[in-house]
């Protein structure tokens, strides 16, 4: 194809034995491509044929384009709604990508960032950092090494505070709290080169001026390394007075410095808080992690010992520092060798607490356990008891009998019948003895309006657990299903339990002839009953095959048998009549199952069987 044409290509030294037109040729020359002339005539229909086309579409076009615009103001309102739509979901990836959350916002300017994480760092290396200002402190000072951390620090709080306002999660833990500012000023450049110049002050102290003029108590200000660039002592003197200056203001402000009068001033400085990021002297690696209340070291010395610096240099180097710098210098020592040995401690009196917290815990189960085997003799010996006293009282009142009929007329029947008196008088003391014994009571009350059925409950007086089949009547009496066995009791002999199970007679373990319920010898006498509750009245067998359905079909059976059903409907389609005839024979090896029939009329016909449980 050349310029939509169809071409043949033909060598240069022929083209005077090929009649046609001539269109391109090849790069070198060697080849021309030629249309013949048997196919201009074809060429140029195939071309006016194409011509008609774009005028076609053209057309279908500008009539799709004119029956549209009646509707040009809901086409806009509906761009407008997609591209608000779009933001939403572009905002929900980014939460999902970096694992963020809701922040709280609050008006008092008070920010307090849980296991903040920079966006911009490897989520797989990042140390997350907690930062919190403006509740009992306005102030925040951030001194330590280079490398540790401090401006990354000081651009999460900005960062996180505009993304918060500008309607985004932030990636930190739940619960974190953001202030609304009306204003948030940064002046953040890279200070550690070679280039510290004059021309460099000039522009921070410029960026510096404008915040000042426009800072108030409702804005946030950061700073970093403020005051460098010049004479130290200047600096640090200049950097005082415009922190103190914002301090008065009541604007939230974070600056880092390497000053030492910076530390000491956040010292003595009501509303001022020194924080420092942690630096291992040990590995010379910073470890992220961000401390308020603790001023830093640059480590200086150290760093450059462990560097291999001599140490009469490092001696030379601390002659030159002036007293109080040095005293200064140990005590931030001091207290970072304290730091260290409280949170060791405290580690060591966490994992303790958790210890004691764990054997307290097993020793109230075991305490739980005997409790309950000593009440479980109690009561076999209280049942022994009854049981023999009654054997000893149905002998004895068949042997009054038997004697009264020969005592009749000897004149001693009064005398037996006040013995007998005595023995029944005592019988019904110990029962009712017993019975008191046996009653217990609940742990807490249930309230008849919580309950609902299928609700897991301990029947105390029994001893046994079950699921609640009835709502209580107006004596708070109930009917309870424990295993096999139903019984009506009282609300206030129940136990709410925190998952339905349930025990009873052909529900214990080890059993015999445990069948359909039995349990096995694993010592849990338990069926959970909680996926039983939402059981269909009927399950659906079209389409499959009998041995497809069987399985299904067995399953559904053993969950409605649980849930209580009276009956249920199997649908199987009339077909062939083998899917219905593989249930019917499945239908008659269950025991539980009373009896089945086809459906009547209204109920299905001769496709559904109706299966009533016993």
């Amino acid at each position: 194809m050349r310029d939509g044409r169809y071409c043949l290509p033909v060598k240069a030294e022929y083209k005077s034995q090929f009649a046609g037109m001539v269109h391109d040729q090849s790069s070198t020359g060697s080849t021309l491509f030629i249309e013949p002339m048997a196919i201009i005539r074809l060429n140029n229909e195939l071309r006016e044929l194409e011509i008609q086309e774009q005028k076609e579409i053209e057309m279908i076009l500008a009539d799709l384009s004119a029956q549209l615009v009646p509707y040009l103001e809901e086409l806009e309102i509906d761009l407008q709604i997609l591209t608000k739509l779009d933001f939403i979901f572009a905002k929900a990836a980014l939460s999902k990508h970096y694992n963020c959350s809701c922040p709280l916002f609050n008006d008092k300017g008070y920010i307090n960032i849980k296991d903040g994480r920079h966006p911009l760092l490897d989520p797989k290396k990042v140390v997350p950092i907690n930062i919190y200002l403006g509740n009992e402190f306005d102030l925040l000072i951030v001194t330590g090494p280079n490398t540790g951390g401090k401006t990354v620090s000081l651009k999460t709080v900005g960062l996180f505070t505009l993304m918060g306002q500008a309607g985004l999660h932030i990636p930190a833990f739940d619960g974190s709290q953001l202030a609304v500012f009306e204003d948030v000023f940064a002046d953040i450049g890279d200070e550690q080169s070679i280039e510290q110049s004059l021309s460099t002050f000039s522009a921070h102290m410029t960026n510096i001026v404008s915040i000042l003029n426009q800072a108030d108590s409702h804005s946030l200000c950061l700073f970093d390394e403020l005051g460098a660039g010049t004479d130290p002592t200047e600096g640090a003197a200049l950097a005082i007075a415009i922190l103190s200056f914002l301090h008065n203001m009541k604007c939230r402000t974070m600056a880092t410095t390497h000053y030492s009068e910076l530390k000491v001033f956040a010292l003595s400085t009501e509303g001022v808080e020194n924080a420092c990021c942690e630096f291992d002297v040990e590995t010379l690696r910073p470890t992220y992690r961000l401390l308020i209340g603790i001023p830093g070291k640059s480590n200086a010395f150290a760093i450059s010992r462990k560097l291999g610096l001599p140490d009469y240099i490092i001696d030379d180097a601390r002659g030159h520092l002036e007293a109080k710098d040095e005293t200064f210098e140990d005590l931030l020592a001091n207290l970072e060798t304290s730091r260290v040995t409280i949170e060791k401690e405290r580690a060591e009196i966490q994992a303790y607490r958790q210890e004691i917290s764990s054997l307290k815990a097993k020793l109230e189960q075991k305490q739980e356990r005997l409790d309950e085997r000593r009440e479980k003799l109690i009561q076999d010996a209280n049942e022994e008891a009854r049981r023999i006293l009654r054997e000893a009282k149905e002998t004895a009142d068949q042997t009054i009998r038997s004697i009264n009929k020969i005592a009749d007329t000897s004149g001693i029947g009064k005398q037996l019948e006040a013995e007998r008196t005595k023995l029944r008088e005592k019988m019904n003391s110990v029962d009712e003895k017993l019975s008191s014994k046996a009653q217990k009571t609940p742990k807490k009350a249930i309230s008849p309006k919580t309950l609902k059925i299928g609700d897991g409950v301990r029947v105390l007086t029994m001893n046994l657990n079950g699921t609640v089949s009835t709502l209580p009547n107006a004596k708070g009496d109930l009917y309870v299903q424990m295993g096999i066995l139903r019984s009506l009791v009282n609300i206030k002999d129940l136990e709410l339990l925190d998952e339905a199970s349930v025990t009873g007679p052909g529900l214990e373990s080890g059993g015999k002839g445990g069948g359909k319920f039995g349990g096995k010898n694993t010592g849990s006498g338990k069926i959970k009953m909680s996926k039983s509750f939402s059981v269909s009245p009927e399950i659906n067998l079209i389409g499959l095959t009998v041995d497809e359905a069987i399985p299904q079909l067995d399953k559904y059976l053993d969950d409605a048998y649980l849930a209580h059903l009276p009956q249920v409907r199997v649908v199987h389609g009339r077909g062939t009549g083998a899917l219905k005839a593989g249930v019917h024979r499945h239908l008659k090896k269950l025991k539980y199952v009373k009896e089945f029939r086809l459906g009547e009329f209204g109920e299905g016909d001769t496709g559904v069987t109706i299966v009533t449980f016993k």
